[in-house]
This record gives C-alpha cells, structure tokens and sequence, in this order.
C-alpha cells in the first residue's frame, strides 16, 4: 500500500525525492501520512482536492480487496 501511495505521488511532483510516505498502523486500522515538497503541495491535492480524492479512492479500494482498513492523510 506504501508502495503505491509513494509511486503515485513520486510520479505527480517535480522533486521526487522529497516524497515520503509513512505508516502507522494501529489496531485494525492503518494510516499512511505523505509528506511533500511545498512546493509540489498543488500538484498533489489538485484543483479542488480532485487528485488527492482519487488517491484516497484508490487506496481504499486496494485495501478493501485484501480485508484491511487504510486511510490516506496529506501532511
């Protein structure tokens, strides 16, 4: 899930190497935090949270197919 998270994001900004995904799981329940550059911060939420709401949809679409629960935070 990480992994995915990551290739996404790395593929939307100009500097890929300042993309870090996290992850914090706790209980049944798992977060992933992704941090970018300030800059890219735009491109990653998109024109009225448009990409960051498809990146949501996809997490939780993968995870639900495996059983788990996986919420996506933007830091």
């Amino acid at each position: 899930m990480k992994e995915l998270v990551e290739y996404i994001a790395k593929s939307l900004v100009d500097d890929p190497s300042q993309v870090q995904v996290t992850e914090n799981a706790s209980g049944s329940a798992t977060t992933l935090e992704l941090e970018v550059a300030q800059e890219d911060m735009g491109r990653v939420i998109g024109k009225n949270g448009r990409v960051a709401n498809a990146m949501r949809v996809l997490v939780r679409v993968v995870a639900a197919k495996k059983g788990q629960r996986v919420t996506l935070e933007i830091v």
